[in-house]
């Protein structure tokens, strides 16, 4: 599993959930989850509940979606993060730009 995709019935919250990896090979399948589907799209949550790894990728990720979906949504996620990736994201000040918890 690369990550899973989940589209509210709404359509107003999309949640993509990482694996045990988020890096380098996961762009392709992280730009398709929040490429396609999205018009309704106001809230994007990231499930890290099963990531221990995480790269300075992940964060451009992370920074791409959000450029390109700022314009629409309102609130970006980032939930279940292990105390190593929250860390990552604490010193990259990510806290700053995506509500994590």
């Amino acid at each position: 599993m690369a990550l899973e995709r989940c589209l509210s019935k709404d359509g107003k919250t999309l949640t993509i959930k990482l694996d045990d990896k988020f890096d380098f090979g996961k762009v392709k399948y992280f730009k398709d989850a929040y490429s396609s589907d999205v018009e309704d799209v106001q809230q994007v949550i990231i499930d890290l509940v099963n990531t221990d790894y995480m790269d300075s990728s992940a964060l451009g990720m992370l920074l791409n979606m959000q450029k390109k979906l700022g314009g629409q949504v309102n609130n970006f996620k980032i939930i279940n993060t292990n105390d190593k990736v929250a860390k990552i994201l604490e010193i990259s000040r990510f806290d700053k730009k995506f509500d994590i918890s």
